[in-house]
């Protein structure tokens, strides 16, 4: 078998495209809206009574959908809700530029869909509470005893041949490709002590159950598109559990754009994330 070698995962020399957002913008990695979504925490947090406190915010915030473009008007400027989506649309635009014309191709059917039809201030606002959770739980993460990872099959090498096999909780890489976005991320996180799972067939919510009423002090990491990733670390808040997560660069996988497409995640910000 072919073996990853350390943070290595396939290379672009152009931007990602994914159907809403695309955290590469105009460059070929995402380490500028690292930087960016970091420096936007720092500045609305220097508002905020406590990074909890601005969570629960976020949070309630995001639930109101249909009112999120009421805020952005002047009128509201003077808001609290108005201000925070101000200061992230002015430096979070860039990144969900195609958020508009997509919400316009979806069949009524899908209108409703929590994942699918996220506004670009929904976007905005997961960004940021992406960033907090990583904040507040980063630490009780690193520190508990079981730590599990869970990573999107779309990561995978698309010209090879998947050699993963179902083991324990769901499926795990097997490295059969260098070129492997999932071996390398897989790699990086045993050498971590963090047990990488594709997950493909595990019922989240109970083995969230289980862990919670056996009392068992588990962590847990998720690598997934915004959306998704945003639901999942959602769903172990819920239960209690200490989670991080980082989102793929780009959404390209067959619920966007109906087949697979080449994708990423941003390897240094993985590796900051657990060391």
């Amino acid at each position: 078998m072919q073996t990853a070698p350390h943070l290595s995962a396939r290379t672009f020399v152009e931007p990602l495209r994914g159907k809403t957002y695309t955290l590469c913008e105009r460059e070929v990695t995402s380490d500028t809206w690292y930087r960016t979504i970091r420096n936007c925490a720092d500045k609305i947090l220097g508002t905020a009574e406590s990074p909890l406190e601005l969570l629960g915010v976020i949070r309630r915030l995001s639930r109101q959908k249909h009112r999120l473009k009421l805020y952005r008007r002047p009128d509201q400027a003077h808001t609290r809700e108005g201000e925070l989506l101000r200061i992230l649309g002015a430096v979070l635009a860039p990144y969900t530029t195609a958020v508009s014309s997509h919400l316009k191709t979806l069949p009524l059917r899908q209108r409703f869909d929590p994942v699918l039809a996220m506004t670009e201030e929904q976007y905005h606002l997961a960004m940021l509470e992406i960033e907090l959770v990583n904040r507040l739980f980063r630490s009780e993460f690193q520190h508990t005893p079981v730590r599990l990872a869970f990573l999107p099959h779309c990561l995978r090498d698309l010209s090879a041949t998947c050699q993963a096999v179902h083991h324990d909780l769901d499926y795990v890489c097997r490295s059969c490709s260098a070129h492997c976005g999932i071996n390398a991320v897989s790699t990086l996180l045993r050498r971590k002590g963090i047990k990488p799972f594709i997950w493909m067939n595990a019922n989240l919510h109970a083995l969230f159950r289980k862990v919670r009423s056996e009392g068992t002090r588990v962590g847990v990491l998720g690598i997934a598109c915004i959306p998704e990733l945003l639901r999942g670390m959602r769903l172990c808040t819920r239960y209690h559990l200490p989670v991080v997560g980082i989102p793929l660069d780009a959404n390209r996988c067959r619920r966007w754009w109906g087949e697979f497409h080449w994708n990423t995640v941003n390897m240094e910000a993985l590796r900051r994330l657990v060391e």
